[in-house]
């Protein structure tokens, strides 16, 4: 995959997608968020491929935000279809993606990169990671899942003071808040994602699939999460990774998971 904006390598069923626009700070423009569409389209489809990491170039930063010079003129329309846009073909599928995906924030995440970061399945941050939403300080809110994933992961006043102010946090106050699940030293970020991601792989990936959706059961106001979790587990019985575990676990051995 030969692409402008990002690299995508895989090894050992794991996928890196790097943002690379080092000149601007990985910030998204739409080119960019294009070429994630894309990628995200062909590995989701790769049986090679077990997990993403999402991370950014260089150690400055993971995203720092979205390419403000493409929307400063944008109308009413514009804006409301840039956003809705954005949700349909990158936020919203990372999100609901059947594969895993973890955010390693590497250096300033801010804006639309954090509303990348959140919506991964977890994030992961380096030691001088720095984090916020300040679109207000622009004149406008976040357009890319901001306002609804950080209030789930942090709370509804912890969100709104971030958004109100306009300011950034540090990675070990966005461990306390919850934001990120671990802080590492930079040089040893994207071997702790990968470290995390391979353990990921011993398991079933379907298995995995059918978590991601219940968990995301639980954000959709449209389904009942204890409805939709009752669900896959049965759907769980008649697929040959159960069938698979079980036999493993009852032999007192490790699985191979056939993940069908």
């Amino acid at each position: 995959m030969n692409y402008e904006n990002i690299i995508c390598d895989k090894e050992q069923g794991v996928a890196q997608l790097t943002i690379n626009r080092p000149k601007k700070l990985n910030a998204l423009n739409r080119e960019t968020l294009k070429e994630i569409n894309d990628a995200i389209k062909i590995l989701e489809s790769d049986d090679e491929v077990k997990i993403i990491i999402l991370t950014g170039s260089g150690e400055k930063a993971f995203v720092a935000g979205a390419d403000i010079a493409e929307f400063a003129d944008f109308s009413v329309e514009k804006g409301t279809e840039l956003a809705q846009k954005g949700h349909q073909e990158v936020f919203d599928k990372i999100a609901q993606l059947k594969k895993p995906v973890i955010a390693a924030i590497n250096g300033f995440a801010l804006g639309g990169g954090l509303e990348l970061a959140m919506a991964a399945h977890f994030r992961i941050a380096s030691d001088n990671a720095k984090m916020g939403l300040p679109e207000t300080s622009l004149g406008v809110i976040p357009g890319y899942g901001g306002t609804q994933r950080l209030t789930q992961l942090v709370g509804r006043g912890r969100a709104l003071e971030m958004i109100m102010t306009a300011g950034m946090i540090n990675a070990n106050q966005a461990l306390q808040y919850g934001l990120v699940n671990h802080v590492v030293p930079q040089d040893e970020l994207l071997v702790f994602a990968n470290d995390l991601a391979q353990k990921i792989t011993k398991n079933s990936l379907v298995a995995i699939a059918y978590a991601i959706d219940a968990v995301n059961a639980f954000d959709d106001k449209k389904e009942n999460g204890f409805k939709k979790e009752i669900e896959n587990f049965g759907k769980s019985f008649g697929t040959n990774d159960f069938k698979e575990g079980t036999q493993a676990f009852l032999n007192k051995r490790k699985p191979s998971f056939p993940n069908s």
